[in-house]
């Protein structure tokens, strides 16, 4: 996190963003885990800043509900719930179905240039074994589509839902087992728009999110298995 934070130093933004920026960022990938406490001094000595900005920023991070105030603990982590899960790709389930299906009608032939070098960078991310590079170029591979879909109000509801879908898909791809079953969902869903077929696609679409699901809450059932308290 030292890192981060020193790179947005310079960036113009008021400390307690800098700060939230780059606890929320360590949230997000894992580096703070679900049910790890937050210490204001520790992260104020840690990341080298007073801790009226550390507590700002948990103020802000607790709003987003990426962490949780508890009696006699203070700040920790928010836990990876079932429900939370459920909730989030409930919604983007049905916003990436809809995405899809626009983009059959919309997309562009630079669009679908760009949606096929997405796919083979996916892929070449995948080899890095690298899961920052591969969640980032997941996100940037579906941002496509949802572009293409030339929908404002669509965008601004997948962009709302976009830190919160960034941890789960970063549990997700923590899996490498599930890489190459991604790799080919994706490709599905390149071939479906290519040929405007919009039902393919839109079942692609519901599975790759039904996946995901299925794999993110296994996880999080043998993490309370394994570790009873951590719930």
């Amino acid at each position: 996190m030292e890192d981060f934070i020193q790179a947005n130093m310079n960036a113009f933004l008021p400390l307690r963003d800098v700060v939230f920026n780059t606890l929320r960022q360590g949230i997000l990938t894992g580096e703070l885990k679900p049910g790890e406490r937050l210490m204001e001094i520790h992260l104020a000595d840690k990341l080298g800043v007073s801790r009226t900005p550390i507590r700002e920023a948990i103020h802000m991070l607790e709003l987003e509900g990426l962490v949780t105030m508890i009696p006699r603990r203070g700040a920790v982590v928010s836990q990876i719930t079932e429900k939370g899960i459920k909730d989030v790709l409930e919604v983007r389930r049905a916003l990436d179905v809809l995405s899809v299906e626009l983009a059959c009608e919309r997309i562009t032939a630079d669009e679908l240039s760009a949606l096929e070098k997405a796919c083979d960078h996916f892929a070449a991310c995948v080899r890095t074994g690298s899961t920052k590079q591969i969640a980032q170029a997941d996100v940037e591979l579906h941002d496509i589509i949802v572009r293409a879909t030339g929908n404002d109000k669509l965008i601004q509801l997948v962009n709302n839902l976009a830190e919160q879908m960034y941890r789960y898909r970063f549990e997700y791809i923590k899996n490498a087992e599930q890489h190459d079953r991604l790799i080919e969902e994706h490709r599905i869903i390149y071939q479906s728009l290519l040929k405007k077929d919009r039902e393919t696609a839109a079942k692609a679409a519901k599975v790759h999110i039904d996946n995901q699901e299925e794999a993110v809450l296994t996880r999080i059932r043998l993490e309370v298995e394994n570790n009873p308290l951590s719930e």
